[in-house]
Formats: structure tokens, C-alpha cells, sequence
């Protein structure tokens, strides 16, 4: 039973830290009440809807500065469903795979189990720091922009001239910078940076990936209707998806872009991480009993902050008492087993709640 309260004025605003999902600014539930009766309830073929996915399509363009030829797909499922779509549609035989955590492991393991794909080739380090990729007899490079289970992030430029460059962005689209024409497909989840729901994915392509999208789809390889990409390509050309999306997370996801681009776009989305994951990593550098998981300070990663302890403080208590006073998803990921705590620092969360947060852990710590 944890009976500690932190006093009031310590506390965060906003005391949600969450990895994924994420933090929702109170104004898009607002603006979802607002608007949800002319979408909500409708069929996602007729006009209001299109128009609704057309906004968030055009202002992803904007906001990630396509390159001439590049597109924005929107397809059903999340990041995961998205890893079984490049096995169907983008990897012609063999993928590489930086592994350096979860979801790179989980990725890699996805073409791995593809009975028609070569072994993928694996390059892999340990958690808390960053594989990188080099030219290799493959078709598909693949990376994450951010591991979200450890906070570390990689740089992102391609491995190779050969080969098509995969890159996940569930946690880091919308809230680090990129270049995209890096990369030929930037994909990700909206239930992140982008303070939305799950249940979609969403891939920045290259007209290479096009392509190989395109060739692959007219081989004879079987691909499950769900899981083409280029039916997602098709259906996304029409400002739909091929089944019934959830059109609440549409709204969120739209409402959310309008806030960003208002705070700057990218750029001032990538300073607002920035600026709070500086906060909580100078806070942890100062601790006499907490320290950064990731020890390169330059793969550490703006969006996920991920903080060790040391042993004469329990985190799991900790985490558990900062719940206790509204202060909720700081525990770390479950498989990495670590002494630590976990903070989501995407741009709906205020700079000034993470130094709540840091002086609410000060407070705990001493007292528990």
C-alpha cells in the first residue's frame, strides 16, 4: 500500500508520462466532442471522411517536407501490423535488421518468420545502445528512428545505395527531426508524438518503395488483401481506408497536427522534446542515485527518457507511488527488467510538468 502524498504544488499539470499511448491534450477531446457528430456514426466513403483523411495526408506532407514523388499511406492496424505489410509487400527476398531492443527484435523476427523471405541478416547490439547498418546483399535495410523500450535513438541515413530504407517512427515521428528522403519508407502509429488512438499505421514512401510495392503486388506471391500495401496505396489515392478506420482517431490525429503546426511544425516539435528531455537527462546526470540508461548522451533519445537507479531505490515502489499521487506510465518496459523508470516526452507533454515530475521523484525517494 503506498500511503506517501506529494504535496500539491510539486506535482505536474498534467501528470501523464505514458511511452504509448500517449498523453491527449484536453483541447482535441474537446475538439472531437465538436466535431464527432459529422464524422462519428458516418460511412468513411462518403465526402466528410474523405476529406478528413485528405487534411491529415496533405498536412503530413507539409509537415514532414516530403520530397517530389514521395506519399503519404494510411492502412488498418498499428507499427505490428505494419512489419507482416513489408513482409507481404516490400521485402523481395532478404532484409537486414539493426536490432537494438523490442520492436527492432520484433521487426526482424516478422521477416524472419516468412516462409518465402530468406533468414534476414541481423546486426545487433545491446539494449541502451544503437546497431547501425552497412551495405549487405539484401533488398531491405531496416532500422527504428527510436527505441521506444530502451530511449535510445539512431541516426537515420541510409546504409546502402542498394535496397529500399524501412524505418519505424512510432515514437519518434512528430517529435525528432528528419530527413525523410533518407529513408523510403518512415512509418508509424499515431498513438505517440501524435497524441492520437492506435489502430492505424501510416508510411511516408518513396517512389522506389512505390515501386517495389507495385512490382511485388503483381508477382504471383500470395498477400492477404489486409495486409497489401498496395491496396493501402489505392485505397489511401482515394482519401480511404480499405476497411471501416476508427474515425475518432482520425479526429485526435488531425487536431493534433493542427497544434503542431502551430507550435512550428517539426522544428518546433523537435525543440519541445528537446527541451524536456534536456530537463530530465541534466536532472539525472546531477542525481547521486539515478543516471540515463543510455550512456552516449548522442543516442539518447528526446521523446523517450529512460532512467536507471541505483540500488537503494526501489522504482517499482517508486513508480507506484507517483501513480498513487495522479502521476501515471513512468514503469519501465516490462521485458528489459531494469531498476528504472520510463518517461514519454512527446510534444503534448509541457517541459515544465518534467521538472514537476523530477522534483516529485527527488521528494519520493527520500521519503519512501
Amino acid at each position: 500500500m503506498v500511503d506517501l502524498v506529494i504535496p500539491p504544488e510539486l506535482r505536474p499539470v498534467d501528470g501523464r508520462f505514458g511511452s504509448g499511448p500517449s498523453k491527449i491534450r484536453p483541447a482535441q477531446l474537446d475538439y472531437l466532442v465538436a466535431t464527432g457528430q459529422s464524422v462519428l456514426g458516418t460511412s468513411h466513403r462518403q465526402a466528410p471522411v474523405k476529406r478528413l483523411v485528405a487534411e491529415i495526408r496533405e498536412r503530413l506532407a507539409v509537415f514532414f517536407d516530403l520530397p517530389q514523388g514521395y506519399e503519404v499511406i494510411l492502412g488498418m492496424g498499428g507499427s505490428t501490423t505494419f512489419w507482416d505489410v513489408a513482409a507481404f509487400s516490400l521485402v523481395r527476398e532478404r532484409a537486414a535488421h539493426a536490432v537494438f531492443g523490442e520492436f527492432t527484435a520484433k521487426f526482424a523476427a516478422a521477416t524472419g518468420g516468412a516462409p518465402w523471405l530468406r533468414e534476414p541478416l541481423v546486426v545487433e547490439a545491446p539494449a541502451g545502445s544503437v546497431a547501425l547498418l552497412g551495405p549487405a546483399e539484401v533488398d531491405v535495410y531496416a532500422t527504428a528512428h527510436n527505441e521506444t523500450s530502451t530511449g535510445a535513438a539512431s541516426p537515420i541515413q541510409r546504409p546502402a545505395a542498394n535496397g529500399l530504407f524501412v524505418v519505424d517512427a512510432t515514437s519518434a515521428a512528430a517529435g525528432m527531426a528528419i530527413d525523410v528522403a533518407e529513408t523510403d519508407v518512415y512509418y508509424f502509429a499515431p498513438q505517440k508524438a501524435l497524441a492520437s488512438d492506435g489502430g492505424l499505421w501510416i508510411a511516408l514512401m518513396s517512389p522506389a518503395a512505390l515501386e517495389r510495392t507495385a512490382e511485388i503486388a503483381a508477382s504471383d506471391r500470395y498477400i492477404p488483401a489486409s495486409l497489401s500495401l498496395q491496396t493501402a496505396v489505392d485505397n489511401s489515392r482515394l482519401e480511404q481506408t480499405l476497411n471501416t478506420p476508427a474515425l475518432a482517431t482520425l479526429a485526435l490525429l488531425l487536431d493534433q497536427l493542427r497544434w503542431l503546426d502551430a507550435l512550428g511544425g517539426l522544428t518546433g516539435a523537435a525543440a519541445r522534446t528537446a527541451e524536456s528531455s534536456g530537463r530530465l537527462y541534466a536532472w539525472a546526470d546531477a542525481s547521486p542515485y539515478a543516471e540515463p540508461f543510455v550512456s552516449e548522451p548522442g543516442l539518447r533519445s528526446p521523446v523517450v527518457g529512460t532512467i536507471d537507479f541505483g540500488e537503494q531505490v526501489d522504482a517499482k515502489a517508486l513508480a507506484a507511488a507517483l501513480r498513487a499521487n495522479g502521476i501515471v506510465d513512468t514503469e519501465p518496459y516490462r521485458k528489459l527488467g531494469r531498476n528504472q523508470l520510463r518517461i514519454g516526452m512527446y510534444p503534448a507533454v509541457d517541459p515544465d510538468d518534467v521538472s514537476a515530475l523530477t522534483a516529485c521523484i527527488d521528494y519520493a525517494v527520500e521519503r519512501l
